[in-house]
């Protein structure tokens, strides 16, 4: 239970920018009714398919699942263009955070005694379970205040609590803020980027280490280079071969690898005899975002970076060391 409260109160979700409204502050305290309680003068919303609870609920639900096509739903249209500019682990890593959890889990939903939503993420090693409140409506602003806790929890001691807003836009509810702070993804994205770039080019390091080894197994058992990166694939039916010898994933087949491009090249075989060799590209695929370090592998193995702005690297590059 220590771990679970650790993994909980650790990840608490701080999305920076300006304060919503003054008013929050007093609407979050003065909600129509907490989680677990009933109110009579709480608005029949709840029960509201389409009401701000039942909006909360399918929001985590599709982060619960890492669904991203539901998640996106429920993002305001600025939120909206700017998740689909993220890199994908920044889509992901922005729904673990509501519901607290590392991997994708099951969404179960069902109602307290009081009639308020209950939902439930269930993964292989951890339950968190989120109940949802009474909506306090201010025309098109609802604010909910929310419960997460560990499921197997009886005491309430990693219990976490919030209040989350939304807004009413094109007649549908979305995602407004977070305790106080607006979900503002736009103001976000050059922090996300900086934090997110120097995993990229860990990974596009990785990407030409693993495309490097599949060629020389490749060239090892067909005593040849593959003709292209697809050829270093998953076979679509029966056994691998020649043409998919399934050293790779389909992603790194064809040619990317998160947030950046892969090129495979041919070089120095001649009609003398000269052995071929190869040379292999990481670019990315846009610059500043998901990269600023252009990677090349020589014919001889060597590693090169640099910041060629989204250009292809060279030989004449500082070696990675």
């Amino acid at each position: 239970m220590n771990l679970v409260k650790s993994k909980i109160c650790g990840q608490v979700f701080l999305l920076s920018c300006a304060v919503l409204l003054a008013a929050a502050n007093a609407l979050s305290q003065e909600s129509s009714s907490r989680p677990g309680e009933s109110s009579a003068s709480a608005p029949s919303e709840t029960t509201n398919s389409g009401g701000p609870s039942a909006a909360l609920k399918a929001v985590l639900s599709a982060a619960c699942s890492q669904n991203q096509t539901e998640f996106v739903r429920f993002l305001t249209a600025r939120n909206r263009e700017a998740f689909s500019r993220m890199t994908p682990p920044a889509r992901v890593a922005l729904m673990k955070r509501f519901v607290l959890l590392n991997v994708p889990g099951k969404p179960t939903a069902s109602a307290n005694p009081a009639g308020r939503p209950i939902l439930r993420c269930q993964t292989p090693d951890v339950t968190t379970e989120m109940q949802i409140g009474g909506a306090e409506l201010r025309d098109n602003i609802a604010f909910l205040p929310m419960e997460l806790r560990d499921a197997t929890d009886t005491t309430g001691a990693s219990v976490h609590q919030i209040t989350m807003g939304l807004v009413r836009e094109d007649g549908e509810w979305r995602l407004l803020s977070l305790g106080l702070l607006l979900l503002d993804l736009p103001a976000l994205e050059v922090e996300w980027d900086a934090s997110e770039i120097e995993g990229t080019e860990q990974s596009a390091i990785e990407a030409l280490k693993k495309v490097s080894a599949a060629v020389e197994t490749y060239r090892n058992k067909y005593l040849r280079l593959p003709a292209s990166l697809a050829n270093l694939g998953p076979p679509l039916h029966g056994a691998a071969n020649g043409e998919a010898a399934g050293l790779l994933d389909s992603d790194l087949a064809n040619g990317m690898q998160n947030g950046y491009a892969i090129r495979y090249v041919i070089v120095g075989a001649s009609t003398l005899g000269a052995p071929a060799k190869y040379e292999l590209a990481a670019t990315p695929l846009q610059y500043g975002r998901t990269g600023r370090r252009s990677f090349f592998r020589d014919s001889n193995g060597a590693l090169h970076a640099a910041d060629r702005r989204g250009a292809v690297g060279s030989e004449a590059d500082p070696k990675v060391e």
